[in-house]
């Protein structure tokens, strides 16, 4: 059974950064994609970043390029999320996600999601 569990959420002051990671167990993932999504009171569920676990390529929203990075640990099962010069406007649950459809597709959709985390909330204060 897949099991994804999201930590490193919390209170940043705008500017500041943080570092979320993923740990994902129960399964192999070496044909995965895998994905950060966020999702803000009242909106819908927006894509972030997803990653090739077996070739590490990496793809991102147009409007977080430059400022979030991603990356995973493919010994230790963890995938990360480095958010730097936050802004009021990342406030979110951001929730990490793995995909089994295809190989490495980097898909930005969540109905291509298999699993799902629990969520962290991230708060961005002005």
């Amino acid at each position: 059974q897949v099991q994804l569990v999201e930590s490193g959420g919390g209170l940043v002051q705008a500017g500041g950064s943080l570092r979320l990671s993923c740990a994902a167990s129960g399964r192999t993932f070496s044909s995965y994609t895998m994905g950060w999504f966020r999702q803000a009171p009242g909106k819908e569920r927006e894509f972030v970043a997803s990653i090739g676990w077996s070739i590490g390529s990496t793809y991102y929203a147009d409007s977080l390029k430059g400022r979030f990075g991603i990356s995973r640990d493919s010994a230790e099962n963890i995938m990360y999320l480095q958010m730097n010069n936050l802004k009021p406007e990342d406030t979110a649950v951001y929730y990490c996600a793995a995909s089994s459809d295809g190989w490495n597709l980097l898909w930005t959709i969540p109905t291509k999601y298999d699993y799902w985390g629990q969520g962290t909330q991230v708060t961005v204060s002005s």
